[in-house]
Protein backbone atom coordinates (compact mmCIF):
# COMPACT_ATOMS: atom_id res chain seq x y z
CA UNK A 1 0.00 0.00 0.00
CA UNK A 2 1.42 3.36 -0.99
CA UNK A 3 1.71 6.17 1.52
CA UNK A 4 2.43 8.95 -0.94
CA UNK A 5 -0.21 11.29 -2.25
CA UNK A 6 0.86 13.36 -5.25
CA UNK A 7 -0.95 16.62 -5.98
CA UNK A 8 -1.80 17.04 -9.67
CA UNK A 9 -1.93 20.66 -10.80
CA UNK A 10 -3.90 21.65 -13.90
CA UNK A 11 -2.35 24.41 -16.02
CA UNK A 12 -3.71 26.22 -19.06
CA UNK A 13 -0.90 25.40 -21.50
CA UNK A 14 1.90 26.86 -19.35
CA UNK A 15 2.81 23.87 -17.17
CA UNK A 16 6.48 23.84 -18.25
CA UNK A 17 6.87 27.56 -17.48
CA UNK A 18 5.24 27.10 -14.07
CA UNK A 19 7.30 24.03 -13.15
CA UNK A 20 10.53 25.76 -14.18
CA UNK A 21 9.54 28.69 -11.96
CA UNK A 22 8.66 26.55 -8.93
CA UNK A 23 11.85 24.48 -9.25
CA UNK A 24 13.86 27.73 -9.29
CA UNK A 25 12.14 29.01 -6.11
CA UNK A 26 12.34 25.98 -3.82
CA UNK A 27 15.60 24.38 -2.70
CA UNK A 28 16.07 20.63 -3.24
CA UNK A 29 13.75 20.69 -6.27
CA UNK A 30 13.90 19.05 -9.67
CA UNK A 31 11.99 17.88 -12.72
CA UNK A 32 11.69 14.09 -12.57
CA UNK A 33 10.15 13.32 -15.97
CA UNK A 34 8.12 14.80 -18.78
CA UNK A 35 5.59 13.15 -21.10
CA UNK A 36 4.41 14.73 -24.35
CA UNK A 37 1.23 14.86 -26.38
CA UNK A 38 1.57 12.51 -29.36
CA UNK A 39 2.18 13.95 -32.82
CA UNK A 40 -0.35 11.57 -34.41
CA UNK A 41 -3.62 9.95 -33.47
CA UNK A 42 -5.08 12.83 -31.48
CA UNK A 43 -8.40 14.62 -31.92
CA UNK A 44 -8.57 17.72 -34.10
CA UNK A 45 -9.09 20.00 -31.09
CA UNK A 46 -5.86 18.61 -29.58
CA UNK A 47 -3.70 19.14 -32.68
CA UNK A 48 -2.28 22.46 -31.39
CA UNK A 49 -0.91 20.49 -28.42
CA UNK A 50 0.94 17.88 -30.53
CA UNK A 51 4.51 17.52 -29.31
CA UNK A 52 4.00 19.81 -26.30
CA UNK A 53 4.32 18.76 -22.68
CA UNK A 54 1.37 16.70 -21.46
CA UNK A 55 2.49 16.14 -17.89
CA UNK A 56 5.58 16.91 -15.84
CA UNK A 57 6.52 15.05 -12.69
CA UNK A 58 8.54 17.26 -10.37
CA UNK A 59 9.67 17.64 -6.78
CA UNK A 60 9.63 20.78 -4.64
CA UNK A 61 11.79 20.49 -1.53
CA UNK A 62 11.47 16.72 -1.82
CA UNK A 63 7.63 16.74 -2.23
CA UNK A 64 6.21 15.11 -5.38
CA UNK A 65 3.86 16.93 -7.76
CA UNK A 66 2.54 16.48 -11.28
CA UNK A 67 1.74 19.38 -13.59
CA UNK A 68 -0.81 18.70 -16.31
CA UNK A 69 -0.74 20.85 -19.41
CA UNK A 70 -4.42 21.05 -20.23
CA UNK A 71 -6.69 23.96 -21.05
CA UNK A 72 -8.74 26.82 -19.63
CA UNK A 73 -11.58 24.64 -18.29
CA UNK A 74 -10.38 24.63 -14.68
CA UNK A 75 -8.70 27.31 -12.56
CA UNK A 76 -6.99 27.21 -9.18
CA UNK A 77 -8.89 28.76 -6.29
CA UNK A 78 -8.23 29.44 -2.62
CA UNK A 79 -9.94 26.24 -1.46
CA UNK A 80 -6.59 24.50 -2.02
CA UNK A 81 -3.27 25.98 -0.95
CA UNK A 82 0.22 24.79 -0.12
CA UNK A 83 1.81 25.72 3.21
CA UNK A 84 5.47 26.66 3.25
CA UNK A 85 6.75 26.49 6.85
CA UNK A 86 9.65 28.94 7.25
CA UNK A 87 12.48 28.98 9.80
CA UNK A 88 12.62 32.76 10.18
CA UNK A 89 11.55 36.13 8.79
CA UNK A 90 14.25 35.99 6.12
CA UNK A 91 12.69 32.82 4.67
CA UNK A 92 9.19 34.31 4.89
CA UNK A 93 10.40 37.39 3.03
CA UNK A 94 12.13 35.25 0.37
CA UNK A 95 9.15 33.01 -0.40
CA UNK A 96 6.66 35.89 -0.17
CA UNK A 97 8.76 37.91 -2.62
CA UNK A 98 8.88 35.03 -5.10
CA UNK A 99 5.31 33.74 -4.80
CA UNK A 100 3.04 36.70 -4.03
CA UNK A 101 1.95 38.19 -7.35
CA UNK A 102 -1.73 39.03 -6.72
CA UNK A 103 -1.85 41.71 -3.97
CA UNK A 104 -5.64 41.61 -3.63
CA UNK A 105 -5.37 37.93 -2.58
CA UNK A 106 -2.97 38.55 0.30
CA UNK A 107 -4.35 37.80 3.75
CA UNK A 108 -3.00 36.23 6.97
CA UNK A 109 0.12 34.80 5.31
CA UNK A 110 -1.78 33.57 2.24
CA UNK A 111 -0.74 34.72 -1.21
CA UNK A 112 -1.33 33.78 -4.82
CA UNK A 113 1.33 33.35 -7.52
CA UNK A 114 1.21 34.39 -11.17
CA UNK A 115 -0.35 31.03 -12.11
CA UNK A 116 -3.23 31.44 -9.64
CA UNK A 117 -1.95 28.87 -7.12
CA UNK A 118 -2.40 29.80 -3.44
CA UNK A 119 0.38 29.51 -0.87
CA UNK A 120 0.54 29.92 2.90
CA UNK A 121 3.92 31.39 3.85
CA UNK A 122 4.07 30.79 7.60
CA UNK A 123 6.65 30.45 10.37
CA UNK A 124 7.36 26.91 11.55
CA UNK A 125 6.45 27.99 15.08
CA UNK A 126 3.04 29.39 14.07
CA UNK A 127 1.22 27.38 16.74
CA UNK A 128 3.46 28.87 19.43
CA UNK A 129 3.06 32.41 18.06
CA UNK A 130 -0.72 32.06 18.10
CA UNK A 131 -0.61 31.57 21.90
CA UNK A 132 0.62 35.15 22.38
CA UNK A 133 -2.01 37.61 23.70
CA UNK A 134 -3.92 39.20 20.83
CA UNK A 135 -2.18 37.01 18.25
CA UNK A 136 -5.33 36.16 16.28
CA UNK A 137 -6.34 39.81 15.93
CA UNK A 138 -2.80 40.67 14.79
CA UNK A 139 -2.84 37.80 12.30
CA UNK A 140 -6.10 39.03 10.79
CA UNK A 141 -4.55 42.46 10.13
CA UNK A 142 -1.47 41.11 8.34
CA UNK A 143 -0.88 40.25 4.73
CA UNK A 144 2.69 38.92 4.80
CA UNK A 145 3.34 37.56 8.28
CA UNK A 146 5.87 39.46 10.36
CA UNK A 147 7.08 37.29 13.23
CA UNK A 148 8.15 40.25 15.39
CA UNK A 149 4.60 41.67 15.27
CA UNK A 150 3.18 38.72 17.19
Amino acid sequence: MTKNITPNLWFDGNAKEAVDFYVSVFPDSRIVSTSYYPEEGIADFQKPLAGKELSIEFELSGNSFVAINAGPEFKFNESVSFAVPCDDQEEIDYFWGKLSKVPESEQCGWCKDQYGLSWQIVPKNMEELMKHPGAFAKLMEMKKLVIADF
